[in-house]
């Protein structure tokens, strides 16, 4: 039997999973590790950690799918975007890695677009805005703030594409996590060498690109014998975690777009052609399917925000739901369910780590607006999970503005998980959504492109096809749609009614 792994690096832990040629998940395992907040808008996290989690998840893996040493034929790469571990000559990590969700770099942006002439001439060259989570601006606050690690940086890679290095001995990344670093030229998908120049980077210090599909690297002898498998694997590209989980959700044809709700929550739309958004609200990056693109829009505290809020507020149910051995979001849930539609005009702005789509601002907060003496946790419950799908519907409304056909809406996530959630999805979307057989996410998908990538489909597109379908289908309900329609537009124009206090508020914090 032929075995394919999926890795996927992501921000709360690693998850490998094993499938076999029909797409049948063997096995799977996550191991955790922790998140570092060092400051407020800091994210960080020790590449170390992600590589003793890879591991511990590959070996797991393997014993509990009974995986013969030699049965594995490819392995795929997925994992958080965005991030910089910076190495030096040496080939070792100088600093703890800069997330995806750090909002230290809002002057290293301004620079950027400056160097470029301007936003929209950045948006030419890239595809994209400078924005505080991208790789880009991580390396120029380097450069300015800790000068002397700089000096010894002689590669930056991506989350993944470091556990690649540590798997194989390559510096290697490919096109859908690259775009995420605001230095590919996404429409020729290379390095821009024009950007480089004008930020003064030194191209040396990116890797080499792939397509997805394409086997970058193979496993060195010395780490297949600590996983307890065969030298020689072929390590494929991957993709980053949002082109991977489009994969793995079987987003590779026009109209048929995921709505992915996780910590962070992504709308994402397969293109044939390149399509930017000349505001720069939504991204374009190259998608995992060779020679095609995507756009997304993508929030930063989806399920972020109802995880936010059991930690701080779900204390009871937490403690109800460990007694009685169910997951405590069944028992919020259920909570949320409670209130009517629309919380009785109390509203939920879920930017609790600052908003990228549409808003594009590392200032904007998290609040509740219109608490009246009638509100009680089953209403603050269920505006959170609004407003989590109220800013999901900003980024497929952008979507719909470019003239994006939106023939289907595969959701997947947390949010897809929950009933109650799902049919809150359609309602809030005006449209009726889907969910499919796999709901493994990246891990999914790179697996998939590994076993495409090393002969076992002639394509991604025949393997998503052979693979993946739909099992349950969720109407919009016409009241509740009205309901929404009449609600949305007060939550559009919540955070421009507070842009300005919550610039007011962030440097109130910083001067403190």
């Amino acid at each position: 039997m032929s075995v394919y792994l999926g890795i996927d690096v992501g921000t709360s832990g690693t998850k490998t999973l094993a499938i076999n040629v029909d797409g049948t998940i063997l096995a799977s395992a996550t191991a955790i590790y922790p998140l570092s907040n060092p400051k407020p808008g800091w994210s960080e996290q020790n590449p170390e950690d992600w590589w003793k989690a890879t591991i511990q998840s590959v070996r797991e893996v393997l014993k509990k799918g009974g995986i013969a040493p030699d049965a594995v034929k490819g392995i795929g790469l997925s994992g958080q975007m965005h991030g910089s571990v910076f190495l030096d000559e040496n080939h070792e990590v100088i600093r703890p890695a800069i997330l995806w969700n750090d909002g230290r770099t809002t002057e290293q942006c301004h620079e950027i677009e400056s160097a470029a002439g301007g936003r929209e001439e950045l948006i030419d060259l890239v595809a994209n805005p400078a924005l505080e989570g991208f790789t880009a601006p991580k390396i120029l606050w380097l450069r300015q703030h800790e000068p002397e690690n700089f000096e010894r940086t002689r590669q930056v890679l991506l989350p993944k594409d470091y556990i690649r290095f540590r798997l194989t001995g390559e510096f290697a990344t490919e096109v859908s996590d690259a775009s995420g670093t605001l230095l590919l030229d996404v429409k020729n998908r290379k390095w821009s060498d024009r950007l480089l120049e004008l930020l003064q980077l030194d191209s040396a210090l990116l890797p080499k690109v792939y397509e997805s599909i394409e086997v970058s690297g193979q496993l060195s002898p010395a780490v297949a014998d600590q996983l307890g498998m065969t030298a020689g694997v072929p390590v494929v590209g991957g993709g980053g975690d949002q082109a991977a989980g489009a994969i793995g959700n079987g987003i590779v044809e026009s109209g048929v777009i995921s709505a992915t709700m996780g910590t962070s929550g992504v709308v994402f739309a397969h293109s044939d052609e390149v399509q930017t958004d000349p505001a720069g609200r939504a991204h374009t990056f190259c998608h995992a399917v060779p020679g095609k693109w995507h756009i997304m829009g993508c929030i930063l505290s989806a399920g972020g925000s109802l995880q936010w809020y059991r930690n701080h507020l779900g204390g009871v149910e937490s403690l109800a739901a460990e007694a009685m051995g169910v997951d405590p979001y069944t028992l919020i849930t259920a909570q949320a369910e409670q209130a009517p539609r629309g919380s009785e005009g109390l509203f939920f702005l879920p930017y609790l780590t600052g908003e990228r789509t549409p808003h594009c601002d590392a200032n904007a907060r998290a609040c509740w607006i219109g608490l009246s003496l009638r509100h009680g946790k089953s209403h603050m419950a269920r505006s959170v999970i609004e407003g989590a799908t109220y800013a999901m519907r900003d980024c497929l409304e952008i979507i719909r503005e470019l003239g994006v056909p939106i023939s289907e809406i595969r959701v997947s996530g947390g949010g897809a998980r929950s009933k109650f959630w799902r049919q809150m999805q359609a309602n809030i979307y005006g449209q009726e959504v889907c969910s499919i057989n796999a709901e493994e996410g990246p891990a999914y998908g790179v697996a998939l492109l590994a076993a495409a990538g090393t002969g076992a489909y002639s394509s991604i597109e025949e393997a998503c096809r052979s693979t993946i379908r739909i099992v349950n289908r969720v109407p919009s309900e016409t009241q509740a749609v009205d309901e929404y329609n009449r609600a949305y537009p007060v939550f559009r124009q919540l955070y421009q009614s507070l842009k300005g206090d919550f610039a007011t508020i962030a440097n109130l914090v910083g001067n403190s």
